[in-house]
Formats: structure tokens, sequence, C-alpha cells
């Protein structure tokens, strides 16, 4: 049997975080507070200091400035997602080897996506209420389900919908897959999403969103895992074969 193995981020450690998870390889995690600091504070000298070497690399002016419109639009969307209360945004790489329903062949293509991990404020209710009240009603949601998580009582949907005009975005169905997960004190709600143009593939990320669901704490499970530790060191004892 194959011991899964884990790379830890330095949020796990935060003494502040009161949420913990796993994301699976081909996640690529964005900086939001970094990329969003105000102007003329420390984070955005940082920045500044980042992206240097970068426009350095650039042949002409034009290249420099086309770089810098995609990276301020780019600030624009991070920003409508953290006023939205999203903390954590991943960007998902994955190769398409899933095999094709008639050909029988994998496209071998890549397939992006989007994960976010968002807070909502909630009226204070149980948390089996709070998992229910979330998709009760949801206007086009499809494939609802309630699960018991090692966390708790959750609930999924999926939604597809096609961006508007205004948005400035492609007119391409996107696919987003939502987990609710009520937080213990009955307080507030944690949404993860996962939103992808490949709808052919809504089974394979459903199931991917469920595996991260699955894996999220509202403890922290290091602190458990040092306690195992230090147990199995107490009962060891002292090695006295010499």
């Amino acid at each position: 049997m194959t011991t899964p193995r884990y790379i830890l981020d330095e949020s796990a450690h935060n003494p502040e975080a009161d949420i913990w998870l796993v994301e699976p390889i081909g996640f690529t995690r964005i900086p939001i507070h970094a990329l969003l600091n105000p102007p003329g504070s420390p984070g955005a000298e940082a920045l500044r200091d980042s992206i240097a070497p970068v426009l350095d690399a650039f042949e002409d002016d034009l290249a420099r400035q086309q770089f810098l419109v995609e990276l301020a639009q780019g600030q624009q969307l991070l920003a409508v997602l953290a006023e939205a209360g999203t903390t954590r945004c991943s960007i998902g790489l994955h190769r398409d080897d899933v095999a094709d329903s008639n050909s029988g062949e994998s496209n071998n293509g890549l397939l992006f996506s989007l994960f976010t991990l968002s807070w909502r404020d909630i009226a204070t209710a149980a948390p089996s209420v709070t998992a229910a009240r979330a998709v009760a009603g949801a206007e086009g949601h499809t494939n609802i389900e309630y699960l018991e998580l090692p966390c708790g009582p959750a609930s999924f949907s999926e939604l597809v919908r096609t961006p508007n005009a205004e948005s400035g975005l492609p007119p391409e169905p996107i696919l987003q897959v939502f987990a609710h997960l009520p937080h213990p004190d009955g307080k507030r709600l944690v949404v993860l999403t996962l939103g992808t143009t490949a709808v052919s593939r809504r089974a394979e990320y459903r199931s991917l969103l469920h595996q991260i669901a699955e894996n999220v704490s509202f403890e922290n499970p290091l602190l458990e895992a040092e306690a195992i530790n230090r147990a199995d060191k107490a009962t060891a004892g002292p090695d006295r074969s010499g």
C-alpha cells in the first residue's frame, strides 16, 4: 500500500487559519492578496519587483504594455472575486486522457479550470439545515445531492451557464460544480467552486470536487498528526537493545 504524499503550503501553519484542504496535482494557486495590494504599499512594491524581470524579458514596449493590460484585467477579476468573499483561487491544468464515448480514443488536449474557495455569512442554523438551504430552490442547478463528509454535512450541485455579451468573455458554455460546506459554528458557509469550459467532462470534474471536499477539515489536522507522533514515541520508549 502506497502512503499518500502531500506538499504543505505555508498557510497550513497559519495560527489564524480556520479551514484546511488538499488540492490535487495540476492546480496552481493564485496569490490573490499579493496581486491586490493597494498602490504604494510594501506589497505593491514587492509585486513590481517580482514582475520586473518578466517585463525586461520582452523585446519591445508594445509587448510590455500588452502584458500590463492583461495583468490589470486579471487584477480586476480577482478584485470581484475577493469582494464576493473568495479567499483562495487556483488555476487547474490537466491533460484530457479520457476516452471519447464515440471514437474510444482520448483527445490528449489540455483542460483548464478555475477553483475558488469563498466564505459566506449566514443566519445561524444547524449545519445540516444550512447544507440543505444552500441548494434549495437553486435555479438551473442540477445533480443536487447531500452527503455526510468527514468535516460534516455538505450539499453539491452543478450549473451550466453562458456568459452574456457584456461580460467580454467568449460565449462558450461554462460548467460550474459547487460544494457547500457549513462551518461547525453554524454562522458561516464555505463554497467550493470548480469551473471549466470542458462541459463534456462534467463527471470527471464532479469527482474532482468531491475529492477536494472530502479532504476539507475545520480543525488543524497537523496538530492531530503531531499528537499521534508524540504518543508513538512515548509508547516506543527508550532503545535498550544494546
